[in-house]
């Protein structure tokens, strides 16, 4: 990943993720943690995140009315549990499920959301560490620069919190705090098996709510602490418009993880990026140039503007583009050179070959330093199934060529431009395929003479 922490020997946790709701906003059929940011489901951010801070067990708690988010988790985490919220009765109901689900240890409980993907492992780790430091609740807030709306946290002199405060209930003294309720929350192991059974729905709501925990923690004479986060770290999804914001705030966190690493972005918001991309130092990036997931771009390599790159793996000193696409399956060498409007799929291009223009090579091996010409095309697919095309080390494609899969070109052999080929040339051989050249003299001139009158 590119976002990513060298935290050494962090507290372990039991990880609960609540993913139960419903995400009506989304207008979609498809379930709202399972909405992708920066490349990837949110909920795999924040299972990804929970398990860099130090989770032990994890817990997905998930909704009947669609299988869709256990079904993720199920195929993406075979180590991750799954417990399924019958009826929707609020958090602190989803986060009683959840831990009925695991098998109880020692471990404080960290619970998080499915739908607030920007939350980083250090923040986890410091609400942890505060668990660990005798804390038996501690609540993740921030400071927005508009409070109206939120859960106002009250803290007495040692800095405690005494009570979450909603807007409805707040007094103008209330409505003054600034710190309120980001929602995720860490539970000491005597605060989960003690405090989460006596949530109880006495509201008009009849729903269980995870904040009463404060409440009941204090009554108990419980240290209830806090960790403070940024706006945008805690930044939640509920509609397109959030989706679309919190997209820009990742991908603003990952242009700047990059740039911090060794990668030259020429104009940094027009680059985006999928955050499992490893990107290594001295790449150049070009403006308006997207990187799809399953990408490896190798030392010093350059990606010129509006390429599009998804499941490749770039070279050392390899240049690519400008306006080139590389498809999944693509594995280029060091110091190769794929030019603009080239497309390449599924093939492998070994030290030093070239495809510079207008080219499409799918299916295919390209052996070192081998030439392809301009208007290549492999034609690897005859509407059943696909074939390959090798070209040996050194070859030369003649521009305006057509390499008929399955086929091989030997090394060091010459295709003359303008061919179809549809069999194997051996090495060093030439061969070409053209029709004959036919020639009418003065006919240009009878033609334009006939067509004016």
């Amino acid at each position: 990943m590119l976002i990513r922490t060298d935290m050494e020997k962090p507290h372990k946790f039991n990880g609960y993720i609540l993913a139960a709701g419903h995400g009506t906003r989304m207008r979609s059929s498809l379930a709202k943690p399972l909405h992708q940011v920066g490349g990837m489901a949110m909920l795999g951010w924040v299972i990804e995140t929970a398990q860099k801070a130090g989770a032990d067990q994890l817990c997905v708690v998930t909704s009947p009315k669609n299988d869709q988010v256990a079904d993720y988790v199920n195929a993406g985490y075979a180590d991750l549990m799954t417990a399924r919220q019958e009826q929707a009765l609020g958090t602190g109901h989803a986060t009683q499920i959840a831990h009925q689900a695991i098998p109880q240890n020692d471990n404080p409980i960290l619970v998080l959301f499915g739908d607030t993907p920007l939350v980083t492992a250090e923040t986890c780790q410091r609400m942890i560490a505060r668990i660990a430091q005798g804390e038996d609740v501690v609540v993740l807030g921030f400071e927005p620069d508009n409070p109206t709306g939120y859960g106002r946290l009250k803290c007495d002199e040692d800095g405690m919190i005494t009570a979450i405060i909603e807007e409805a209930d707040a007094s103008e003294d209330d409505k003054a705090i600034t710190l309120v309720n980001a929602g995720v929350m860490a539970l000491s192991a005597k605060a989960a098996s003690e405090y989460l059974s006596a949530i109880s729905n006495d509201n008009a709501q009849k729903e269980y709510y995870l904040t009463d925990i404060v409440a009941i923690a204090r009554a108990d004479h419980a240290k209830v602490g806090y960790v403070i986060a940024s706006q945008e770290e805690v930044r939640g999804v509920n509609s397109r418009n959030d989706l679309a914001e919190v997209e820009a705030i990742l991908q603003n966190r990952l242009r700047r993880n990059l740039m911090a690493s060794g990668v030259t972005l020429q104009a940094p918001d027009t680059v985006f990026l999928s955050g499992d991309a490893i990107i290594e130092d001295d790449v150049t990036i070009e403006p308006h140039v997207v990187i799809g997931k399953g990408c490896v771009v190798k030392t010093g390599a350059i990606l010129k503007a509006f390429s599009h790159i998804e499941g490749a793996i770039i070279g050392k000193h390899t240049v690519i583009g400008p306006y080139a696409r590389l498809r999944p399956g693509t594995e280029l060498g060091d110091h190769v050179k794929i030019g603009n409007f080239v497309e390449i799929k599924k093939s492998q291009f070994e030290e030093g070959a070239k495809a510079n223009h207008l080219s499409y090579i799918g299916d295919a091996h390209v052996g070192a330093k081998a030439n392809i010409g301009a208007g290549t095309i492999t034609c690897n697919y005859d509407g059943y199934d696909k074939f390959k095309t090798n070209i040996g080390k050194g070859a030369f494609i003649g521009s305006n060529t057509a390499l008929v899969a399955p086929v091989t070109i030997g090394e060091g052999a010459i295709i003359g431009a303008g061919s179809t080929i549809t069999k194997s040339v051996a090495d060093d051989d030439l061969s070409l395929t053209r029709a004959p050249q036919k020639t009418l003299p003065k006919g240009g001139a009878s033609f334009r003479a006939r067509k004016g009158k």
